[in-house]
């Protein structure tokens, strides 16, 4: 296996029964701020999905914990964020991510709770804008169910692609690295998913006085 996630999708082949957590662990630290801006999770979900089709591995677990992880990872990303507030920004860990927090906010700011709920579909802001939802102070409910309803579409979005493309190909015995490569030509149906959702918050739009500073 040359590319981590390749031994990722050989070591959930041999050891089916762990996909669950193991899904549920790439989820979270992928949700999680810093780490998640290095994990790559939609090629590997998709991979995964195509192992689910390909009936290696059980679906129940692996929906499960990757909706989980999902839930928990922004949920530690958004009370960071609340706890440390703007110093968070400057924190040496993540200095070099001030990019990264400007787009976030800019996208809070123009979104509010719907930013939070798309978010995780848009690589640029995926990981940073719980972050910013925390410093802002949201109203821990609201972002909960922003962040509970997202982890409900994300992982459906990213895990079925490759769930219906691995049971059709299942019949020439794929092998892993196979089938990242299908993951990686099928990255493009979440990230539509995205900014259509993106564009369809972006009509209605609150007004300017009632936005609140970043």
């Amino acid at each position: 296996m040359s590319d981590p996630s390749d031994l990722l999708l050989d070591t959930l082949s041999r050891y089916a029964g762990w996909s669950g957590p193991i899904i549920g662990l790439l989820a979270f630290f992928e949700s999680l701020v810093l780490i998640g801006l290095f994990v790559p999770a939609i090629a590997t979900m998709i991979a995964v999905g195509g192992l689910i089709g390909a009936g290696i591995i059980h679906p129940a677990p692996v929906f499960a914990c990757a909706i989980i992880g999902a839930i928990l990872g922004d949920w530690v990303s958004y009370a960071l964020g609340r706890r440390i507030g703007p110093p968070i920004y400057r924190h040496r860990w993540l200095k070099g991510q001030r990019l990264a927090f400007a787009r976030a906010r800019l996208f809070f700011r123009r979104h509010g709770f719907m930013s939070v709920l798309i978010g995780r579909f848009l690589g640029p802001v995926r990981s940073t804008v719980p972050v910013v939802a925390g410093v802002v102070k949201m109203p821990p409910r609201l972002f909960q169910t922003a962040n509970i309803l997202s982890a409900m579409l994300w992982a459906p979005a990213l895990l079925l692609p490759g769930y219906f493309a691995g049971g059709k190909l299942a019949q020439f015995d794929l092998q892993a690295e196979h089938l990242m490569l299908i993951a990686i030509g099928l990255c493009v149906v979440p990230m539509l998913l995205g900014w259509i959702a993106l564009r369809i918050a972006s009509k209605p739009r609150l007004r300017p006085s009632r936005a609140r500073a970043v």
